[in-house]
C-alpha cells in the first residue's frame, strides 16, 4: 500500500510539471525510487495510476454527502451556496488532477472514457439538486436551463481563470459563484 501511495505521489507531481504525455512510466519509477516492473504490476499503466490518484483525492472530500447536504437545505439560495462551497473545495484540492484529466483524455482513450463518466456524474448530481429546487427557479428558467448554466459557471477554465490566473482567493471564486448561482437560477 505504501509502495502505491509513493507511486501515485510521486506521478502526480511529475504529471503537474511535465503533462501527462510527458511523463513516463520510466520517469515515475526514477522520482519514486520504485523499479518501474513494481509500478506496471502495481497498476498496469499510467490511466490506472491517474485514476488512482483522482480515485484518492475524490475520496477525502465525500462530494456525494456534500450534495446531499446541499440538497436537504430548506432555502434554496443556502444549498446553492454549499454546492458553490463543494465546488470551490474539489478546485482547491483536485484542480492539478482536474488539468491533467483534460490534457490526458484527448490521447488516451482509458481517461476519455472515464472524463465522461465522471462529466454524466456531475451533472447527474447538478440535476438531482436543481430538480429538487424546480419550483423555486426564477421564471423562464427550466431545469435544463438551470443545469447548462450551472454547468457553465462550474468550468475548471473558469476556476483557472478567476484563481490561477487572475489571483483571486477561493474565498472570492465561492463567494462569486454563490451570487452568480442565485442571481442566474434564482428570482
Amino acid at each position: 500500500m505504501a509502495t502505491k501511495a509513493q507511486i501515485a505521489s510521486a506521478a502526480r507531481v511529475l504529471f503537474a510539471a511535465q503533462g501527462y504525455v510527458g511523463t513516463t512510466i520510466a520517469a515515475i519509477a526514477q522520482a519514486a525510487d520504485i523499479p518501474a516492473q513494481t509500478i506496471y504490476s502495481a497498476y498496469g499503466g499510467k490511466a490506472a495510476i491517474l485514476q488512482a490518484i483522482a480515485w484518492g483525492v475524490a475520496g477525502t472530500l465525500d462530494v456525494d454527502r456534500a450534495h446531499e447536504e446541499a440538497l436537504a437545505q430548506p432555502d434554496p439560495r443556502a444549498g446553492l451556496r454549499l454546492a458553490a462551497r463543494i465546488q470551490r473545495r474539489q478546485f482547491e484540492q483536485m484542480y492539478d488532477v482536474i488539468a491533467i484529466y483534460q490534457e490526458a483524455a484527448r490521447t488516451d482513450p482509458e481517461i476519455a472514457r472515464d472524463t465522461q463518466t465522471i462529466a454524466g456524474n456531475r451533472e447527474r448530481a447538478f440535476r438531482h439538486h436543481l430538480q429538487a429546487i424546480a419550483a423555486q427557479l426564477a421564471p423562464g428558467v427550466s431545469v435544463d436551463d438551470a443545469v447548462a448554466i450551472y454547468l457553465t459557471l462550474v468550468l475548471p477554465e473558469v476556476y483557472r481563470t478567476l484563481v490561477i490566473e487572475r489571483g483571486w482567493t477561493p474565498d472570492r471564486y465561492e463567494d462569486w459563484l454563490t451570487d452568480a448561482l442565485t442571481t442566474q437560477l434564482l428570482p
